[in-house]
Order: C-alpha cells, then structure tokens, then sequence
C-alpha cells in the first residue's frame, strides 16, 4: 500500500455549527462544505478540553488530559511525551507545522519551548499579535509589506491587526506557507504530514472589511438563551466578565455588538475557508489530492453568546467542546459518508499513523476512525481500493465507545478559587460537575442534560427530582471512565 500524504488542518475556536455542511445556512464555507461531500463528515466530534494548549497536548498525543500533563495553558509539555508527527518522522516522513502549536508557555519569552515533535519545517507564530523575532507572521509581513506591522502596532495593536486587508492578513499568511510547503517546500521522495494551524475564528472579534462586509449582522440569528440562576455560578460570573475578569462579558455588550461578534466570527470563518479552498486546489494542481489525507477540525469552540457567555473557559456546553471534522482520502472514503458515533480529538493521531502504516505510539489512549468510513453501500471502486486494509464493510473493529471525556482544570485565565469542571457524554445524556472541595474552596455544583429533547442544553436538570436516577448513573459512569482511563502504560514485569 502506498503511504498517503497527511494534511492535517486545524482553526482556532470553532465550534462545530460554524459550518455550512453541519446545517447553517446563515454562514458561507463553500470550500470546506466541498471538503464534506468529498470525504466522511462526524458530527459528534468532541475535543478534550474547552482550552487551547490543553486540548492540543491531546491531540498530538492522543492522551486524555489527567495523563499528558499541560492541564493549562502556559504549561509546558513534558518532554517525554511521545507526540505522532515524531512517529511519523521516524517512519520516514517529512513534517511540517504553520501557524500556532501551544504545547509550552510563550508569555514571558516571547518564544515556545521546543520538544522532540519531529518537524523539519517549524514556521511558528503563537499569535498574531507578540512582537518576536521567532514569529515568522511577523518576520513575513515585514517582507512582503515594509512597515505595515509597526504602522498596525502604532494604531491599535491587536485590532488593527485582526483588520488588516487579506494580502495582509494572518489567515493568508497561513495559506501562503502551506501553498510553498506544497510546491517547492517539502522532501518530495518522501511522504509528507503537514499541520496547519489557523488562528482563526478566536478572538479578537476582528476581520478583514471585505469579509465583514459579506454578512448583514442584524439578519444574523441571535445567540441561545439560557436562565443562568438554574445552572452553577460560575456562569453568572462568567457572564459579567469573561476570562475570570480579564476581558468584556456578554453583559458588558449590547445586544448590537454581540450581533456584530456573530458577523466578525462568521467572516473569519470564511477568510479561513477561502484559504482551505486555495490549499485544495493546490493540492490538485500538484497532482497530490489522490494521495493525500486531508483532515480539518478545531481545537475547541467558542460561547458567541449563547446563554449569555463569550469566548470560553470552564463551559462544556457543544458550542465550547463540540468541533467539526471532516475527513477526506480519496478511493478510501465514500463521499457523502456522514457518521454520528461520538469520536474524540484522541483518535486523530491513531487513524493517521495506521493510514501511514506506522506502529501505535505505545501510549496513546484514542482509536483509529477507519473501520466507521467503511460502509456496506460503498462502490466497487470504494471496495476495490480497501482490499488489503480490511473489509469495506468491516465496522466490527469499532468497539462503539458510547461516551466522550472533557476536563478543565482552571486552564485558561485562572480563577480564584479555582473552578474545575469535568464531562461526560454517554449517548445523549451530558453530565458535567462543577468540581467542590477539596480540589477548590468552591462549592460542589453540575449540570445534566437532555441531549435528545433539549439539543441546546438550556434546561438543567442536575437538581430535578425526575432525573435523580440519570444523574446518580452518570456520576457512577464517570467515575469508571476517569479509571479507565489512568495510564497504566507502565509495564507490569511480575506479580511482586
């Protein structure tokens, strides 16, 4: 079997609606949308933390949280962490990275530590925004377009940025370097694994103005309401001041502004699209899209005012923790394939180290997504191409797991006390506690919901007496999860 290509293509924030092919039609995303016709969409992709550097650490390691460590952003991963594109190296690809990483602190030195991640290319940006000499965005800008950086800077920093016309902007940058990597840029005898990595659609709520101007934000729905007195305080905190007080909360914005957020967000989403559609059709002007597995997601989502929150944090409602994936190989993957089992950011790097035919990274705790694309009413093409790699009807290797892990552990601007929360997902139930003493001084709260007749999660039933026996099930089901899923990767050598 001939190795395949790995393009691994990852935003900033997004949350799994913020997509034309999962069902809105008030956003504009042609391209990924053409990505999802092509190849195998999931709908019930769930990542393994609401927060940046955490949710990442899972995602190159394909470990849950309590187990790689970077419980927070601006936690260094350890060093000793195995992550996949390593494994790809040794087993001789060739591996590159645009954009962000976040698997270490960059606050203080401007710079993220390195680690063993196996990448020969490494064009690193942790944001758009910190003055570094390592921020190759920077280092671009000031190539391509003399001065523009310090004349943003001098305006207004990080807004003027987020403006800044789409030449000029971040979001092409990225899709500039992937658009060299691809042509001149990668070990052509060799087999590539490249990861894009978007900022976008995180915050600041900013765009290009010929973006912002495709999208009418008083025609755009407003977010979903929820009565906060019937869920944990923290939310009610959470609403007045995002980011435990270090940014505007919803409660601080008018109605109008919020609308214009929705419009920024949704115009960011499109930028990236537009950038996702110049990166797939080099793919094809390079004769490369047959070969290669293109994979787009997200490593977390955002609020956008939905019960009357921005931004993210402790929340694990689907807005915060529910991404898109889409999945495209061509003759290996149906198009139209749409799957609705719950699947985790943890079983990313497992499906591409089997699809490159490379040895399970000794650790990881994530399955290989390949045996639910293999569907019964494939072509005979679809079936011809599978021979060798398992039957085109073989979904018997996919032990249906039934339930999804999220945790946050005071990760993103911390909180005092602290607020650590923890979900579980078992079919269309959702449980998530609010974590109480002795892990933080505050009190013991949580959340369960209905999944299947409240899809929104605006009624709180932890405390309703007709769900005592649901509630009482999923705190036992939970407990049972976080057990197995300690690393017990040590080998045992004898009995004493």
């Amino acid at each position: 079997m001939t190795r395949p290509n790995i393009l691994l293509i990852s935003t900033d924030q997004q949350r799994w609606d913020a997509l034309g092919a999962s069902g809105n039609p008030h956003i504009t995303t042609p391209h990924l949308d053409r990505l999802a016709a092509q190849g195998a969409r999931f709908t019930n992709c769930y990542v393994q933390s609401s927060v940046c550097a955490p949710s990442r650490a899972s995602l190159m390691t394909s470990r849950y949280l309590h187990n790689h460590g970077v419980w927070a952003n601006g936690v260094d991963i350890n060093p000793d962490e195995q992550l996949f594109t390593r494994a790809l190296t040794d087993a001789g690809y060739d591996c590159g990275l645009v954009g962000k990483f976040h698997l270490g602190a960059a606050q203080h030195h401007r710079v993220e530590p390195r680690v063993d991640d196996g990448f020969r290319v490494f064009r690193w940006s942790h944001d758009p925004y910190v003055r570094s000499e390592a921020n190759h965005y920077h280092t671009w800008l000031e190539k391509t377009f003399p001065g523009v950086l310090d004349d943003a800077m001098a305006r207004g920093g990080a807004a003027a940025i987020d403006t800044l016309p789409t030449e000029q902007h971040y979001s092409r940058w990225i899709g500039e370097e992937t658009i060299e990597y691809l042509t001149t840029g990668r070990e052509k005898d060799k087999p590539f694994c490249f990861v894009v990595n978007f900022f976008d659609p995180h915050h600041g709520f900013g765009s290009p103005p010929e973006y912002r101007g495709r999208y009418d934000a008083q025609a755009l729905p407003g977010p979903i309401h929820s009565d906060l007195s019937t869920k944990p305080a923290i939310y009610s905190e959470a609403s007045k001041k995002s980011y435990a007080g270090a940014s505007r909360g919803f409660a601080e914005h008018t109605d109008s502004e919020i609308q214009d957020i929705i419009a920024h967000y949704y115009a960011m989403v499109t930028l990236v699209d537009d950038e996702v559609g110049r990166i797939l059709d080099t793919l094809e002007a390079e004769g490369l899209a047959e070969d290669t597995i293109v994979i787009f997601t997200s490593d977390h989502g955002e609020m956008l005012g939905d019960h009357q929150m921005l931004l993210k944090g402790p929340m694990m409602f689907d807005c915060s923790v529910r991404v898109p994936l889409l999945v495209r190989w061509p003759s290996r993957i149906q198009p139209e394939t749409v799957r609705d089992e719950l699947v985790e950011w943890i079983d990313l790097a497992p499906t591409l180290l089997a699809a490159a035919g490379v040895d399970a990274m000794p650790r990881q705790q994530g399955r290989d997504l390949a045996p639910l694309w293999r569907t019964e009413d494939a072509g005979e093409a679809y079936r011809d191409s599978n021979e060798g790699s398992g039957s085109a009807a073989d979904t018997s290797a996919w032990e249906d797991r039934n339930w999804v892990l999220s945790e946050y552990r005071n990760s993103c601007w911390p909180y005092d006390p602290p607020v650590h929360t923890t979900m579980l997902r078992q079919g269309d139930w959702k449980i998530v506690v609010h974590h109480g003493p002795p892990s933080t001084a505050r009190a013991r709260e949580g959340e369960l919901y209905d999944l299947a007749n409240d899809p929104h999660e605006q009624v709180n039933l932890w405390n309703a007496p007709e769900a005592d026996g649901t509630r009482l099930e999923l705190e036992r089901m939970l407990l049972d999860v976080l057990v197995a899923t300690e690393d017990r990767s040590q080998r045992r050598l004898s009995e004493f």
